[in-house]
């Protein structure tokens, strides 16, 4: 069995990373247990499982063969690596948070979690359309649809791993398709219009991360069916942006609320006054508020 390991970085927990990856909904992209995480990626047209567990000081990733060759093995480390966000030093994050007579509490309740990132951008795109004004059990519904029906999968250990589809597989699609998968009719348009523009090279990972945070905004909104939320989800899920916030999102006004830092979920200069606290941390922020819904409102 091919192995690979990765040092843990300072402020890392696993464990509080695998809850974030498993908050009782049906994902069909990874599969996680008590102790691990397993996904399919695809790499350099090769479809490899990583399976995810921990020792002491190091993350163990096994792909489950062992004639990966070096570039590929490069390149699992370096998906896995953006997925868990472990390049980034989230101490400054810290000081601020211990220093909030509020929310100081997080630095050692949710101690080591990370943004649990997409790296792939296309997918992190469709999934934040897919998850547009509705409820989350509904939303995972349709990207497990569309995932198994158009998606790569593999079979490894008696489990089918799928990857995401790819940007020329939904171009390819009709909005009738999408429909008869419970899809509404401007979502599904939404879907096909992004998999054509991904797919044909006209926009892309690459060349959004050589443009600044307001150029990434402003290239994201001019896709059909994307807003400020979207574009905000996209940053801070898959561009490495740590500003991104996905204003007017349910649960993180639900979370603002339960902590008494709003009393009225439409006070956008509560909401301004207490990201800019966090000026360059924002979308952390936003990650402690989502992973505190999982615990007793009483601060």
């Amino acid at each position: 069995m091919g192995k690979l390991y990765v040092s843990k970085p300072d402020n890392f927990s696993f464990s509080e990373c695998l809850w974030f990856l498993n908050r009782n909904y049906d994902d069909c992209l990874y599969l996680v247990s008590r102790d691990s995480v397993s996904r399919a990626i695809n790499i350099n047209d090769k479809v490899v499982v990583l399976t995810v567990t921990e020792s002491q000081n190091t993350l163990i990733l096994d792909t489950g063969h062992n004639e990966l060759d070096d570039p590929t093995k490069h390149l699992a480390v370096g998906y896995f690596c953006q997925w868990f966000d472990l390049e980034r030093d989230i101490s400054p994050f810290y000081r601020i948070l211990e220093a909030h007579p509020v929310l100081r509490y997080m630095a050692d309740d949710f101690n080591g979690l990370r943004v649990m990132n997409i790296p792939d951008v296309f997918e992190a795109l469709i999934w934040s359309i897919i998850g547009q004004q509705i409820n989350l059990t509904f939303a995972y519904k349709l990207k497990r649809a569309l995932v198994e029906k158009y998606g790569a999968h593999v079979i490894h250990n008696g489990n089918a791993f799928y990857t995401f589809p790819e940007p020329l597989a939904l171009a390819a699609l009709t909005t009738e398709e999408l429909r008869e998968m419970q899809f509404s009719k401007r979502k599904a348009e939404y879907i096909v219009n992004a998999g054509s523009v991904f797919g044909n090279g006209f926009l892309s990972k690459e060349m959004l991360l050589t443009l600044s945070a307001p150029e990434k905004i402003t290239a994201l909104v001019a896709l059909k069916g994307v807003g400020l939320w979207t574009a905000n989800y996209v940053m801070m899920k898959s561009l490495n942006e740590t500003t991104g916030v996905p204003h007017g999102d349910v649960g993180l006004l639900k979370a603002l609320a339960n902590h008494g830092l709003i009393s009225d979920r439409k006070d956008e200069k509560s909401i301004v006054a207490l990201f800019d606290m966090f000026a360059g941390w924002e979308s952390y922020l936003v990650h402690y508020f989502w992973r505190s819904l999982a615990i007793p409102s009483d601060f």
